[in-house]
């Protein structure tokens, strides 16, 4: 189900909803946000706003832009902005954002890389021993 508002510059203003008790099994693609309460199994790329309800799953390749998590993830996940892991979530696997937020109460297990390039990583080593 898709809800459509007004397009603007940005991209689709459309938001869809996986509700609670659906299992998608597969790939899912969309230009939108869109809000998971079911479960999914297989990869997902949305180049908006990813919210997993409490209720939601996915296991399986994440690419979004923004991500708010309330329920598990189980796989590899790249956000090119923000991550928020809500008091009850959990995420297992791989981590690459640019900013994360992790609430008190939520499960990470895995490795991250907060998106800082290679010299911005070196930079400061050397700035330290005065080279």
């Amino acid at each position: 189900m898709a809800f459509k508002g007004t397009n603007s510059e940005a991209g689709s203003t459309e938001l869809n909803f996986i509700g609670k008790g659906t299992v998608i099994e597969g790939h899912i693609r969309t230009d939108s946000s869109i809000r998971i309460d079911g479960k999914i199994k297989g990869s997902l790329s949305c180049k908006n706003t990813l919210t997993i309800g409490e209720s939601g799953e996915i296991e399986g390749d994440i690419d979004a832009s923004n991500a708010i998590v309330g329920g598990k993830i189980k796989g590899k996940v790249t956000i090119k902005e923000k991550l928020v892991l809500e008091a009850r979530s959990s995420l297992v696997g791989e981590l690459k954002a640019k900013k994360l937020i992790i609430d008190e109460g939520a499960i990470f297990d895995g490795v991250s890389d907060m998106g800082i390039s290679q010299a911005e990583k070196i930079a400061p080593v050397e700035a330290a021993s005065g080279k």
